[in-house]
């Protein structure tokens, strides 16, 4: 019995070890950059893209990507980005809704952290008497909570790819989509273009190259990035949580083990769309859904943004 025992308590202190050292620096290796030339684009000169911040929650570096400090408390953001195109407007996620209490409420004990809320999407919108008729949908990186919280006061559809689809038909955590989805049409768009800097289709939602989506699943089923580009000639990748922080890209640092497991469906597929948008980091301003830092670039949404809108 005692020799039983010896070796279920080496047996654990063997695991912890594994797992404290899957929070160590560990550089994925580097992929070759992208030197061909960036997908052609023809934005129309009126095309503009805005952040609408709708609140933050806490959460400590050592969590977010290997080699992050325990005393790092980061501000992880819950921000839509507002496409304004001619041909209509799209948001990028919809931040905290109205009712975000609850939404986190329906979340496991230990993932409910501190949060600050800000104005919803539909309330900034409003507040700058923004014409909710030229709003043609939400396309969402994917279905999580903190993602789609405020689509439950955006009447307007819901895009998603079929692999999201079948996701959110069975995935816990993506009980808060299913409750604000219950009233909302799905637009389910497809990946009927080519390959996309690296990734593998990709979907072209004006057909001028100004905003493609490309298949990027692996924290879902149907996880996706979506690429913008303005005319002033900036590019942007909006990541979703491909990594939660810069530091993924920057550092190449993945998610320690443990919240790998926990976090993604199928990790190595994160990790091979994560070395992807490494490769074009010095072409292109990533955006990882969660740094705050990350948005500095795009101007905020405010009543000025919509004089002649």
């Amino acid at each position: 019995m005692i020799y039983i025992w010896t070796c279920a308590a080496l047996a654990g202190i063997a695991a912890a070890l594994i797992v404290v050292r899957s929070f160590r620096p560990a550089p994925l290796p580097a992929p070759a950059p992208w030197t061909g030339p960036l997908p052609e684009a023809s934005p129309p000169a009126d095309m503009t893209i805005y952040r609408l911040p709708t609140g933050t929650y806490e959460n400590r570096a050592f969590l977010a990507y290997r080699g992050g400090a325990f005393s790092d408390l980061r501000k992880f953001a819950a921000t839509a980005v507002l496409v304004r195109h001619p041909a209509g407007d799209l948001l990028i996620d919809a931040g905290f809704g109205a009712n975000v209490e609850a939404h986190i409420a329906t979340l496991p004990s230990y993932r409910r952290t501190p949060h600050e809320l800000g104005d919803t999407v539909r309330d900034q919108l409003r507040a700058t008497n923004y014409d909710m008729a030229l709003l043609k949908g939400v396309v969402i990186t994917h279905a999580h909570w903190d993602h789609v919280s405020g689509l439950e006061e955006l009447d307007v559809p819901i895009w998603m790819n079929q692999a999201e689809g079948r996701y959110v038909e069975r995935a816990k955590d993506a009980a808060v989509f299913r409750d604000v989805a219950s009233r909302r049409d799905i637009h389910h768009y497809t990946f009927d273009g080519p390959p996309y800097l690296g990734f593998p289709s990709s979907h072209d939602v004006y057909g001028d190259g100004s905003v493609v989506i490309v298949e990027a699943g692996g924290h879902t089923d149907g996880s996706v990035v979506v690429f913008v580009n303005p005319p002033d000639g900036r590019r942007f990748a909006f990541i979703g949580d491909l990594t939660w922080q810069t530091e993924g890209v920057t550092l190449r640092a993945e998610r320690p083990k443990m919240l790998r497991i926990l976090a993604d469906v199928r990790p190595a597929q994160v990790r091979d769309g994560l070395l992807r948008i490494i490769a074009l980091a010095d072409r292109i301003h990533v955006v990882p859904a969660h740094d705050v830092r990350a948005y500095d670039p795009i101007p905020e949404w405010t009543s000025s943004s919509n004089i002649g809108g």
